[in-house]
């Protein structure tokens, strides 16, 4: 049987993914005949929707019948989050093609092997130094979602010089995370928050950088002890039989990529990598430029569909190029339902009407609290609408300016309920099978997600105790300007 070109979503993760979001939109069904419905009113600032702090009542329950809770996959393609929706699984197709191509040409084979062979006595520091890259783009631009056409690429790359497939994960995507969630100048969740609590844009830039360079620290000790462990002995990777299939794409390449270059094959990298230069520039731009900001994610797909069929042209796959996009759209494709399903857990509870009556009653938890204590309650309030509410800055117009005058009569800075908010959004974005980013990264992978989540927690652990550490300093410095 021919091997198929480009990332395919196995079997075993799809059902196993398709089972636990089907759980979760009962239960959010569930929760919408438990709990009484209720709304805030609502205002526009600055062109963006935000919540009026004192408004909330409880309202009459909306007629959504149980049957709606079974087709929210496809409701939700016409909800408020249709047009996000669409975008990321356009998004994700375009990324799908590419890569098939890119695998059918040899290409990514040939860069690999170059870069094996380059670093091959300093794979560690190799770690440490892509590592840090993918955590920049997350602290400073808010990149995250555009890092998924890399994930494939990083576990290549792991497997090349004896890792796994967790590796590959952990230097790319998880430490992306790891980045956006320790942010330094991230428009989309620092930039947008301070805006709402009127605080200086990016101010107490200082005390975040400290932070950054912390949680690298933490990062940079799992994934060594991690890759090390899994060199001495292969079997001691948790993943260890789940990824023999695709370890089998890409074993022992090395020097056969090298072999079979050809005239071809550095004209076809040069382009792969003015593609990926130009896919960087207009990342880099967007915080800066606003229509670009709006338009990253189908910026980087068409940037990235064209790298991936024009680098296998060149590198002369010919007629093959149009049945391994077949194949990478295929294999991509279970990612859709996976999508919608993630998305339809929060369509479900906004329905029901009792998205702002969970809001509110969280929000009651901080009346009266010490300031060390209402900090840590925003963070942890942020971690139960993450689970609802995956966007960053839609998040923070739903909950800073509920979050800010509380802050305020408490004695918690302003700057620091931004810090505790900005935790709390990142910090769950991998951990939470809500997440749309977690499930495709997962489903490129064997990696199902218990494991990823038995995994990561050895991490998460020492995050999350880290987070709070520096909340509790932020309140007792009063980290400001105020």
């Amino acid at each position: 049987m021919t091997e198929k070109s480009g990332a395919q979503i196995s079997q075993k993760a799809f059902i196993q993914s398709v089972v636990i979001l089907f759980a979760l939109m009962m239960i959010a069904g569930i929760l919408t005949l438990i709990i009484p419905a209720g709304q805030y009113a609502r205002t526009e600032v600055d062109g963006r929707e935000t919540i009026v702090p004192d408004s909330f009542a409880l309202t009459e329950r909306p007629d959504y019948p149980f049957w709606r809770w079974f087709i929210a996959p496809l409701e939700v393609v016409t909800g408020p989050d249709g047009l996000t929706v669409i975008v990321i699984t356009v998004f994700i197709l375009m990324v799908g093609v590419a890569f098939a191509v890119m695998d059918k040409s040899g290409i990514l084979k040939a860069a690999l092997a170059r870069i094996v062979k380059r670093f091959e006595k300093q794979k560690y520091t190799l770690l440490l130094i892509i590592s840090f890259f993918f955590m920049a783009l997350g602290a400073f631009f808010g990149i995250f979602e555009e890092i998924v056409p890399l994930v494939p690429l990083m576990i290549a790359l792991s497997y090349s010089l004896k890792w796994d497939t967790l590796t590959g994960l952990g230097m790319s995507i998880l430490a992306t995370n790891m980045g956006f969630s320790a942010a330094i100048t991230n428009p989309f969740t620092i930039g947008v928050a301070q805006g709402i609590a009127d605080l200086p844009a990016f101010s107490g830039t200082g005390y975040r950088i400290i932070i950054f360079i912390f949680m690298y620290i933490l990062l940079a000790v799992f994934l060594t002890r991690h890759a090390k462990k899994v060199e001495a002995n292969a079997k001691a990777s948790i993943v260890y039989e789940e990824e023999q299939e695709t370890r089998k794409k890409y074993s022992n390449f090395t020097s056969e990529a090298i072999a079979a270059e050809n005239s071809r094959t550095t004209p076809a990298i040069i382009f792969l990598i003015v593609c990926v230069i130009l896919i960087f520039a207009a990342l880099f731009a967007g915080p800066f430029i606003p229509a670009i900001s709006d338009l990253a994610l189908p910026i980087v797909g068409l940037l990235f569909l064209i790298a991936g069929i024009g680098s296998g042209l060149i590198a002369g796959v010919g007629k093959d190029a149009w049945k391994a996009a077949g194949e990478g759209l295929a294999g991509i494709a279970p990612a859709i339902p996976l999508i919608l399903m993630a998305a339809s857990v929060k369509y479900i509870i906004a329905s029901g009407g009792i998205l702002d009556t969970i809001l509110h009653n969280a929000s009651n938890a901080l009346q009266g609290a010490n300031p060390v204590t209402a900090a840590l309650l925003i963070y942890f309030l942020t971690l139960v609408i993450e689970f609802f509410v995956s966007s960053g800055s839609a998040k923070a117009f739903l909950i800073m300016p509920i979050m800010i005058p509380l802050a305020d009569l408490v004695g918690v800075t302003r700057q620091t309920a931004v810090l505790a908010y900005v935790f709390g959004d990142g910090f769950s974005n991998l951990a939470y099978p809500t997440s749309a980013v977690l499930l495709i990264c997962l489903g490129l992978t064997a990696v199902t997600y218990p494991k990823w989540l038995r995994w990561v927690m050895g991490l998460w652990v020492w995050v999350i105790l880290a987070s709070l550490v520096f909340l509790a300093i932020a309140v007792t410095i009063n980290y400001g300007p105020f």
